[in-house]
């Protein structure tokens, strides 16, 4: 049986929960807060109950929790890192009526020509050029950069200080790590990973890991099927890509999964 959750407040016009309350959801909390949102709280099922609060903000109960309350909010963030759960959470809350409003750090630059799918974050400095389109569940993170007539897929993830040149397309629930360049026009496949710093100069084939300058696939049969096995097991019953956990941390890709 769940515990009870805190004692939910009243709605507020300006009241927002977050799902997930480690480092990344701190960070969507304090984005949230800097953007004019004034009454933020937290939800996690792995610290709730034993943990009541993550930095200012207070956890007041489980994702079960959150679904019961959501006519508390007036909008609901999903602060998941991995990128295939962070997409099964936005769609499932989505079914459930939870509002899911794109949440965009004050200090970050995007296009009034771009347009952001229901649930991206994008944090401070980060920049979102003309025509560049996102699907929903998208986290763009501190500053990085989007350039013109990009698309991305549902669900990716561009780390802090990584760069998209001018027309690339990147796939569902793909993920570019820390500092990572993807040249203009190249193609990075769903549920790709860029390892933290690489430079992509030519297309990178879905479930494939690349590292390096220029960017080289490293462990591209077991990413592959790591990825497809994490598909298939999602069909079933989700649990998100964590078998590609070992490519990540070989290619030195930010961990930030919280």
């Amino acid at each position: 049986m769940s515990a009870a959750p805190a004692a939910s407040p009243p709605h507020h016009a300006r009241s927002l929960a977050v799902l997930g309350a480690g480092g990344h959801g701190r960070s969507v909390a304090d984005a949230a807060e800097a953007a004019g949102w004034t009454h933020v709280n937290l939800f996690d099922d792995g610290l709730w109950p034993g943990t009541r609060s993550s930095g200012p903000w207070p956890i007041v109960g489980n994702r079960e929790a959150l679904v019961a309350m959501l006519s508390q909010y007036a909008g609901v963030a999903v602060a998941i890192g991995d990128c295939a759960a962070r997409l099964r959470t936005v769609r499932e809350l989505q079914a459930a009526g939870a509002p899911l409003p794109a949440l965009v750090h004050p200090s970050a630059w995007v296009s009034p020509h771009a347009s952001l799918g229901p649930g991206c974050v994008v944090l401070a400095g980060a920049a979102l050029n003309v025509g560049a389109a996102l699907g929903e569940a998208c986290i763009i993170n501190t500053g990085a950069t989007v350039d013109h007539d990009c698309d991305l897929g549902a669900g990716v993830h561009i780390s802090p200080g990584a760069h998209l040149a001018g027309g690339v397309t990147v796939g569902e629930c793909a993920w570019v790590g820390i500092g990572a360049a993807v040249k203009q026009g190249m193609r990075v496949g769903r549920g790709a990973v860029v390892g933290a710093g690489a430079v992509v100069v030519r297309g990178v084939d879905e479930g494939v890991c690349v590292v390096g300058c220029p960017a080289r696939p490293i462990g591209v049969a077991a990413a592959a099927a790591a990825f497809a096995a994490a598909a298939a097991h999602r069909r079933r019953k989700p649990k998100g890509l964590t078998r590609l956990t070992a490519c990540w941390r070989t290619s030195a890709v930010d961990d930030h999964r919280d």
